[in-house]
Protein backbone atom coordinates (compact mmCIF):
# COMPACT_ATOMS: atom_id res chain seq x y z
CA UNK A 1 0.00 0.00 0.00
CA UNK A 2 1.12 3.34 -1.04
CA UNK A 3 2.44 5.75 1.93
CA UNK A 4 -0.20 8.22 1.38
CA UNK A 5 -0.24 11.65 2.77
CA UNK A 6 -3.43 10.37 5.00
CA UNK A 7 -1.76 7.54 6.11
CA UNK A 8 1.37 9.74 7.31
CA UNK A 9 -0.83 11.90 8.89
CA UNK A 10 -2.39 9.66 10.97
CA UNK A 11 1.71 8.35 12.19
CA UNK A 12 2.11 11.79 12.78
CA UNK A 13 -1.06 11.98 15.21
CA UNK A 14 -0.26 8.90 16.84
CA UNK A 15 3.59 10.09 17.28
CA UNK A 16 1.98 13.52 19.09
CA UNK A 17 -0.11 11.18 21.00
CA UNK A 18 2.18 9.17 22.60
CA UNK A 19 5.13 11.54 23.07
CA UNK A 20 2.23 13.71 25.39
CA UNK A 21 2.31 10.21 27.42
CA UNK A 22 6.23 9.73 27.37
CA UNK A 23 6.05 6.60 25.23
CA UNK A 24 8.21 5.52 22.06
CA UNK A 25 6.01 4.94 19.22
CA UNK A 26 7.92 2.59 17.82
CA UNK A 27 7.74 0.08 20.74
CA UNK A 28 3.65 0.47 20.04
CA UNK A 29 4.39 -0.15 16.17
CA UNK A 30 6.04 -3.34 16.86
CA UNK A 31 3.22 -4.59 19.07
CA UNK A 32 0.55 -3.65 16.10
CA UNK A 33 2.53 -5.49 13.96
CA UNK A 34 3.07 -8.88 16.06
CA UNK A 35 -0.59 -8.85 17.78
CA UNK A 36 -3.28 -10.64 15.80
CA UNK A 37 -6.23 -9.16 13.97
CA UNK A 38 -8.97 -8.91 16.44
CA UNK A 39 -12.72 -9.95 14.95
CA UNK A 40 -15.60 -8.52 15.92
CA UNK A 41 -16.83 -11.58 18.04
CA UNK A 42 -13.87 -11.39 19.81
CA UNK A 43 -14.24 -7.28 20.72
CA UNK A 44 -17.65 -7.56 21.30
CA UNK A 45 -17.22 -10.92 23.51
CA UNK A 46 -20.53 -12.69 22.00
CA UNK A 47 -19.91 -15.63 23.15
CA UNK A 48 -19.46 -15.01 26.86
CA UNK A 49 -22.32 -12.76 26.32
CA UNK A 50 -24.72 -15.92 25.27
CA UNK A 51 -23.47 -18.02 27.73
CA UNK A 52 -25.03 -15.83 30.56
CA UNK A 53 -28.68 -17.01 30.31
CA UNK A 54 -28.83 -19.74 33.00
CA UNK A 55 -32.79 -20.27 33.65
CA UNK A 56 -33.27 -22.01 37.50
CA UNK A 57 -36.81 -23.23 36.09
CA UNK A 58 -38.23 -26.06 33.26
CA UNK A 59 -40.51 -22.93 32.40
CA UNK A 60 -38.96 -22.30 28.71
CA UNK A 61 -40.65 -18.66 29.03
CA UNK A 62 -37.93 -17.79 32.17
CA UNK A 63 -35.44 -17.47 29.23
CA UNK A 64 -37.32 -14.20 27.77
CA UNK A 65 -37.73 -12.95 31.11
CA UNK A 66 -33.56 -13.48 31.48
CA UNK A 67 -32.77 -12.20 28.44
CA UNK A 68 -35.39 -9.07 28.12
CA UNK A 69 -34.06 -7.95 31.38
CA UNK A 70 -30.47 -8.61 30.71
CA UNK A 71 -31.18 -6.14 27.65
CA UNK A 72 -32.85 -3.95 29.75
CA UNK A 73 -29.83 -3.54 31.94
CA UNK A 74 -26.96 -3.12 29.10
CA UNK A 75 -29.85 0.04 28.16
CA UNK A 76 -29.64 1.27 31.54
CA UNK A 77 -25.99 1.15 31.34
CA UNK A 78 -25.78 3.28 28.06
CA UNK A 79 -28.42 5.71 30.11
CA UNK A 80 -25.65 5.74 32.98
CA UNK A 81 -22.54 6.22 30.57
CA UNK A 82 -24.87 9.73 29.28
CA UNK A 83 -25.27 10.46 32.65
CA UNK A 84 -21.74 10.70 33.65
CA UNK A 85 -20.71 12.73 30.90
CA UNK A 86 -23.74 15.50 31.50
CA UNK A 87 -22.35 15.46 35.13
CA UNK A 88 -18.85 16.08 34.48
CA UNK A 89 -19.38 18.34 31.26
CA UNK A 90 -17.58 16.04 28.85
CA UNK A 91 -14.75 14.59 28.02
CA UNK A 92 -12.26 16.72 25.91
CA UNK A 93 -10.33 14.10 23.69
CA UNK A 94 -7.98 15.29 20.88
CA UNK A 95 -8.10 14.38 17.26
CA UNK A 96 -5.37 11.84 17.76
CA UNK A 97 -7.17 10.58 20.50
CA UNK A 98 -5.40 11.39 23.81
CA UNK A 99 -8.01 11.74 26.61
CA UNK A 100 -7.15 15.64 27.80
CA UNK A 101 -9.80 15.07 30.52
CA UNK A 102 -13.22 16.45 31.45
CA UNK A 103 -14.16 19.58 29.70
CA UNK A 104 -14.65 22.66 32.16
CA UNK A 105 -17.80 24.10 30.98
CA UNK A 106 -21.22 22.58 30.19
CA UNK A 107 -22.12 23.43 26.56
CA UNK A 108 -25.90 23.35 25.74
CA UNK A 109 -25.43 21.39 22.80
CA UNK A 110 -23.57 18.38 24.51
CA UNK A 111 -26.45 18.57 27.29
CA UNK A 112 -29.45 18.34 24.64
CA UNK A 113 -27.24 15.87 22.65
CA UNK A 114 -27.19 13.35 25.61
CA UNK A 115 -30.31 14.10 26.96
CA UNK A 116 -31.63 12.75 23.43
CA UNK A 117 -30.28 9.72 23.75
CA UNK A 118 -31.00 8.81 26.86
CA UNK A 119 -34.47 9.56 26.28
CA UNK A 120 -34.02 7.16 22.50
CA UNK A 121 -32.67 4.63 25.09
CA UNK A 122 -36.07 4.68 27.54
CA UNK A 123 -38.47 4.88 24.17
CA UNK A 124 -36.91 1.69 22.80
CA UNK A 125 -37.22 0.10 26.30
CA UNK A 126 -40.95 0.93 26.64
CA UNK A 127 -41.65 0.20 23.28
CA UNK A 128 -40.78 -3.39 23.43
CA UNK A 129 -41.47 -4.19 26.88
CA UNK A 130 -44.85 -5.85 24.96
CA UNK A 131 -41.90 -8.83 25.03
CA UNK A 132 -42.59 -8.92 28.74
CA UNK A 133 -46.63 -8.27 28.37
CA UNK A 134 -47.17 -10.97 25.41
CA UNK A 135 -44.34 -13.37 25.44
CA UNK A 136 -44.89 -14.84 29.33
CA UNK A 137 -47.06 -17.15 30.69
CA UNK A 138 -49.05 -16.02 33.99
CA UNK A 139 -47.31 -18.16 36.33
CA UNK A 140 -43.73 -17.91 34.62
CA UNK A 141 -43.88 -13.52 35.70
CA UNK A 142 -41.91 -12.70 38.58
CA UNK A 143 -40.52 -9.02 40.12
CA UNK A 144 -37.12 -7.70 39.81
CA UNK A 145 -35.43 -5.06 40.94
CA UNK A 146 -32.29 -2.82 39.50
CA UNK A 147 -29.67 -0.74 40.95
CA UNK A 148 -28.77 0.67 37.57
CA UNK A 149 -32.53 2.35 37.46
CA UNK A 150 -32.04 3.46 41.15
CA UNK A 151 -28.93 4.94 39.77
CA UNK A 152 -30.78 6.47 36.97
CA UNK A 153 -33.23 8.23 39.44
CA UNK A 154 -30.60 9.97 41.34
CA UNK A 155 -28.78 11.72 38.29
CA UNK A 156 -32.18 12.69 37.36
CA UNK A 157 -33.10 14.70 40.28
CA UNK A 158 -32.51 16.60 43.68
CA UNK A 159 -32.66 13.63 46.05
CA UNK A 160 -35.88 15.17 47.38
CA UNK A 161 -37.29 14.68 44.78
CA UNK A 162 -37.05 10.73 45.50
CA UNK A 163 -38.25 10.55 48.52
CA UNK A 164 -41.84 9.19 49.25
CA UNK A 165 -44.40 12.23 49.16
CA UNK A 166 -46.59 12.16 51.87
CA UNK A 167 -42.42 12.48 53.78
CA UNK A 168 -41.49 14.94 51.41
CA UNK A 169 -42.40 17.85 53.60
CA UNK A 170 -40.66 17.05 56.49
CA UNK A 171 -37.22 17.79 54.12
CA UNK A 172 -35.29 20.64 53.14
CA UNK A 173 -33.30 20.34 50.26
CA UNK A 174 -30.55 22.48 51.59
CA UNK A 175 -30.11 21.47 55.23
CA UNK A 176 -31.27 17.72 55.43
CA UNK A 177 -29.14 14.61 54.84
CA UNK A 178 -28.56 12.49 52.30
CA UNK A 179 -28.72 9.58 54.91
CA UNK A 180 -32.17 11.00 56.15
CA UNK A 181 -33.51 10.79 52.99
CA UNK A 182 -32.46 7.49 51.74
CA UNK A 183 -34.70 5.78 54.60
CA UNK A 184 -37.99 7.38 53.25
CA UNK A 185 -36.68 7.29 49.73
CA UNK A 186 -40.09 6.01 47.40
CA UNK A 187 -39.53 3.11 46.40
CA UNK A 188 -39.07 1.36 49.86
CA UNK A 189 -42.87 1.93 50.26
CA UNK A 190 -43.57 -0.89 47.18
CA UNK A 191 -41.66 -3.19 48.80
CA UNK A 192 -43.59 -3.90 52.01
CA UNK A 193 -45.61 -6.90 53.12
CA UNK A 194 -49.11 -6.21 53.08
CA UNK A 195 -50.00 -7.77 56.30
CA UNK A 196 -47.53 -6.53 58.66
CA UNK A 197 -45.92 -3.32 56.85
CA UNK A 198 -42.39 -4.66 57.39
CA UNK A 199 -39.65 -4.83 54.87
CA UNK A 200 -39.33 -8.05 52.12
CA UNK A 201 -36.51 -9.54 52.11
CA UNK A 202 -35.97 -8.98 48.79
CA UNK A 203 -35.74 -5.25 50.15
CA UNK A 204 -33.23 -5.88 52.98
CA UNK A 205 -31.43 -7.99 50.36
CA UNK A 206 -31.19 -5.14 48.20
CA UNK A 207 -30.70 -2.58 50.51
CA UNK A 208 -27.91 -4.80 52.23
CA UNK A 209 -26.03 -5.19 49.09
CA UNK A 210 -26.70 -1.37 47.48
CA UNK A 211 -26.91 1.23 49.77
CA UNK A 212 -24.00 2.14 50.45
CA UNK A 213 -23.23 2.70 46.69
CA UNK A 214 -26.63 4.21 46.28
CA UNK A 215 -25.88 7.02 48.90
CA UNK A 216 -22.30 7.77 47.99
CA UNK A 217 -23.52 8.43 44.34
CA UNK A 218 -26.52 10.66 46.00
CA UNK A 219 -23.55 13.00 47.37
CA UNK A 220 -21.97 13.10 44.40
CA UNK A 221 -25.22 14.31 42.58
CA UNK A 222 -25.81 16.63 44.49
CA UNK A 223 -23.79 19.23 42.27
CA UNK A 224 -23.99 17.20 39.30
CA UNK A 225 -27.65 16.19 38.39
CA UNK A 226 -29.46 16.43 35.69
CA UNK A 227 -31.53 19.72 37.34
CA UNK A 228 -28.31 20.86 38.59
CA UNK A 229 -26.68 21.19 35.58
CA UNK A 230 -29.43 22.55 33.68
CA UNK A 231 -29.80 25.40 36.01
CA UNK A 232 -25.67 26.21 35.66
CA UNK A 233 -26.96 26.91 31.77
CA UNK A 234 -27.43 30.51 30.90
CA UNK A 235 -30.59 31.74 31.58
CA UNK A 236 -30.98 32.29 27.56
CA UNK A 237 -30.09 28.43 27.68
CA UNK A 238 -32.14 27.20 30.36
CA UNK A 239 -34.93 29.02 27.60
CA UNK A 240 -34.39 26.47 25.07
CA UNK A 241 -37.42 25.29 23.37
CA UNK A 242 -35.47 21.73 22.53
CA UNK A 243 -33.71 21.37 25.77
CA UNK A 244 -36.89 22.21 28.23
CA UNK A 245 -38.78 19.29 25.54
CA UNK A 246 -36.35 17.44 26.22
CA UNK A 247 -36.35 17.28 29.84
CA UNK A 248 -39.94 17.20 30.03
CA UNK A 249 -39.28 14.01 27.95
CA UNK A 250 -37.09 12.56 30.13
CA UNK A 251 -39.44 12.69 33.10
CA UNK A 252 -42.21 11.20 31.25
CA UNK A 253 -40.27 8.69 30.41
CA UNK A 254 -38.58 7.24 33.73
CA UNK A 255 -41.64 8.36 35.94
CA UNK A 256 -44.43 7.67 33.94
CA UNK A 257 -44.05 5.36 30.78
CA UNK A 258 -41.54 2.87 32.32
CA UNK A 259 -43.23 2.50 35.26
CA UNK A 260 -46.87 2.17 33.80
CA UNK A 261 -45.69 -0.57 31.26
CA UNK A 262 -45.03 -2.34 34.12
CA UNK A 263 -47.88 -1.65 36.36
CA UNK A 264 -49.72 -2.90 32.55
CA UNK A 265 -47.63 -6.12 32.76
CA UNK A 266 -48.22 -6.46 36.78
CA UNK A 267 -51.94 -6.31 36.40
CA UNK A 268 -52.34 -9.32 33.52
CA UNK A 269 -50.15 -11.50 35.86
CA UNK A 270 -50.45 -9.97 39.28
CA UNK A 271 -54.87 -9.47 39.25
CA UNK A 272 -56.60 -12.35 39.86
CA UNK A 273 -60.05 -11.93 38.46
CA UNK A 274 -61.69 -11.61 41.77
CA UNK A 275 -59.58 -8.90 42.73
CA UNK A 276 -55.75 -8.26 43.30
CA UNK A 277 -53.52 -10.58 44.42
CA UNK A 278 -50.05 -9.97 46.11
CA UNK A 279 -46.73 -9.54 43.89
CA UNK A 280 -43.60 -11.49 44.88
CA UNK A 281 -43.32 -11.49 48.61
CA UNK A 282 -47.24 -10.09 49.10
CA UNK A 283 -45.84 -6.38 48.07
CA UNK A 284 -48.05 -3.49 47.67
CA UNK A 285 -47.45 -3.44 44.34
CA UNK A 286 -50.71 -1.34 43.47
CA UNK A 287 -49.94 1.88 45.29
CA UNK A 288 -46.07 1.48 43.97
CA UNK A 289 -46.16 1.06 40.48
CA UNK A 290 -49.16 3.88 39.24
CA UNK A 291 -47.71 7.58 39.13
CA UNK A 292 -50.36 9.31 39.96
CA UNK A 293 -49.87 7.42 43.78
CA UNK A 294 -46.53 8.33 44.41
CA UNK A 295 -46.15 11.84 42.50
CA UNK A 296 -42.75 11.10 41.10
CA UNK A 297 -41.78 14.48 39.10
CA UNK A 298 -38.16 15.52 38.88
CA UNK A 299 -38.46 18.99 37.10
CA UNK A 300 -41.75 20.39 38.92
CA UNK A 301 -40.65 23.84 37.49
CA UNK A 302 -41.06 22.54 33.97
CA UNK A 303 -44.94 21.57 34.61
CA UNK A 304 -47.96 22.77 35.31
CA UNK A 305 -50.43 22.76 38.48
CA UNK A 306 -52.94 20.80 36.28
CA UNK A 307 -50.51 18.86 34.57
CA UNK A 308 -48.91 17.64 37.62
CA UNK A 309 -52.33 16.83 38.77
CA UNK A 310 -53.03 14.38 35.93
CA UNK A 311 -49.54 12.75 36.53
CA UNK A 312 -49.84 9.98 34.36
CA UNK A 313 -53.52 9.46 34.04
CA UNK A 314 -53.92 9.82 30.63
CA UNK A 315 -51.60 6.56 29.80
CA UNK A 316 -53.78 5.17 32.42
CA UNK A 317 -56.98 5.65 30.94
CA UNK A 318 -55.81 4.65 27.11
CA UNK A 319 -52.64 1.68 27.82
CA UNK A 320 -54.56 0.08 31.19
CA UNK A 321 -58.12 -0.01 31.51
CA UNK A 322 -58.26 -1.74 28.42
CA UNK A 323 -55.86 -4.44 29.77
CA UNK A 324 -58.20 -7.62 30.93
Amino acid sequence: MEMTPEILDRLNKLNEKYELMGQNIGSYLDGLLMANYLPYWDYTHVDTLLTLQNPKTDFPDEVIFIIYHQITELYFKLSLHEFEQIAHNGKNVLPNGHDMGWKEKLEPEFFLARLTRINRYFEVLTRSFDIMVDGMEREQFLAFQSAQYRMIEMYCTDFLQLVDKDKRAGFNKGTSGIEEMYEHIYWKQGATELASGKKTLTLEQFEKKYSEKFIALAKECVHHNIWAKYKSLSEKDQQNPAIIKALRELDMNVNVNWPLVHYKSAVRYLQAKEGDVPATGGTNWQKYLPPRFQKRIFYPELWSSEEMENWGKAWVEKEVNGVK
